[in-house]
C-alpha cells in the first residue's frame, strides 16, 4: 500500500507564522482593473476621481445616485413618481424574476426623475441606471420621463437626460416601443414652450431610446468614448456586407459626424451644463428666466 495515502491533506489556514507574515490578506472590493489599461486601481480613488480611470481617462459606468451626486446640489435634489414600478404586464416568462434581480441591485427602475439645483438653478433632471436591467426602456421608464417633461413644461423650467441603455425591453413588447413615440412628443411640447433641453449620452446608449429622446435635445453631450448606436456593429456589417470603422459608434465619432456637439469629460461635466444653462439665460431664482 502506498505510504503517502496515509498523508494528511494540507490545510491552508495551518499555515507557518512566518508564511502568513509574507502574504497580507487584501479584499477583492479594494481594487478595479481598468478594462482599458488593465491598471489596478484603489476603489477609494477611483470614487473620488468620478469613476474615471487616473491614468488613461477611461469612464467606469456611474449608477443613477451616483450620478445624481455628482451633478445636483447637495440634497437638493426631489424624486418624483418613484413609486411607479415596472410589471409583468404581458406576463413574460421569467420576467418577474428579473425584475426582482434588478431590484436587488438597489435600483427600483431603469430612470430615476426629479427636480434638483445645479449651482442653484432649477432644473429638471432625468437619470437613466445601467444597473436595473441595463437600462432598458420599459412602459414605466417612458412614462416616468414622460410626466417630467411635462412638470418641466408646467413649471417653465429646463430638462437634463442623462441616457444609458441597452434599448427597448423585450419582455413589454409592443408596449416598450410606444414609449419613443410618447416620449418624443412630451418633447416636442417642452420645446414649444420655448424651454431647453440637455441630452448627456454615457456608455452605451442604443436601440430605442437613441431613436427618441436621446437624440431629440437642443444640445447633445456624450461622455468620451461612449457606445452610440441604434443597431450594434455586427448587425450592420452582415446588413451591408462591409466592415465598419474601429471607433464606429463612438462618441468621438459620431461627432465627427455632426451628430451630437461635444464630448465632454466627466470631471468638467457639471461646469460645462451650469455654463450652457446660463448661456440660455436661466439664473438661480425659481422659474425666473432672463
Amino acid at each position: 500500500m502506498d505510504l503517502f495515502s496515509f498523508r494528511k491533506p494540507k490545510n491552508e489556514l495551518e499555515s507557518l507564522p512566518d508564511e502568513q507574515q509574507n502574504v497580507p490578506f487584501v479584499p477583492d472590493e479594494m481594487w478595479v482593473k481598468c478594462p482599458k489599461c488593465n491598471t489596478m486601481l484603489l476603489t477609494t480613488d477611483l470614487e473620488e476621481n468620478h469613476r474615471i480611470c487616473t491614468k488613461c481617462n477611461h469612464h467606469f459606468r456611474m449608477n443613477a445616485r451616483q450620478r445624481i451626486e455628482m451633478i445636483a446640489d447637495k440634497d437638493s435634489f426631489c424624486e418624483h413618481d418613484g413609486e411607479l414600478e415596472s410589471k409583468n404586464i404581458l406576463n413574460f416568462p421569467g420576467y418577474d424574476r428579473k425584475l426582482e434581480k434588478a431590484r436587488a441591485k438597489g435600483a427600483r427602475e431603469s430612470v430615476v426623475c426629479g427636480k434638483c439645483k445645479i449651482e442653484g438653478i432649477d432644473v429638471v433632471m432625468c437619470v437613466m441606471d445601467s444597473d436595473f436591467m441595463m437600462g432598458s426602456m420599459g412602459t414605466v421608464t417612458g412614462e416616468r420621463i414622460t410626466r417630467a417633461f411635462e412638470h418641466a413644461t408646467e413649471k417653465g423650467l429646463p430638462v437634463i437626460v442623462f441616457t444609458v441603455s441597452g434599448g427597448a425591453r423585450m419582455q413589454e413588447g409592443i408596449l416598450s416601443l410606444m414609449q419613443m413615440a410618447k416620449t418624443s412628443a412630451a418633447v416636442k411640447r417642452h420645446s414649444d414652450a420655448g424651454l431647453l433641453y440637455i441630452t448627456v449620452l454615457t456608455d452605451p446608449t442604443t436601440g430605442g431610446v437613441t431613436a427618441s429622446f436621446a437624440m431629440e435635445g437642443d444640445i447633445i453631450l456624450a461622455e468620451p468614448d461612449t457606445l452610440v448606436g441604434f443597431a450594434g456593429p455586427r448587425v450592420i456589417e452582415q446588413t451591408i456586407r462591409q466592415k465598419l470603422p474601429k471607433d464606429f459608434q463612438t462618441s468621438e465619432f459620431v461627432k465627427e459626424k455632426g451628430f451630437i456637439d461635444a464630448v465632454v469629460s466627466r470631471d468638467d461635466l457639471k461646469n460645462t451644463l451650469v455654463k450652457l444653462l446660463k448661456l440660455h439665460g436661466y439664473i438661480c431664482e425659481e422659474g425666473d428666466r432672463q
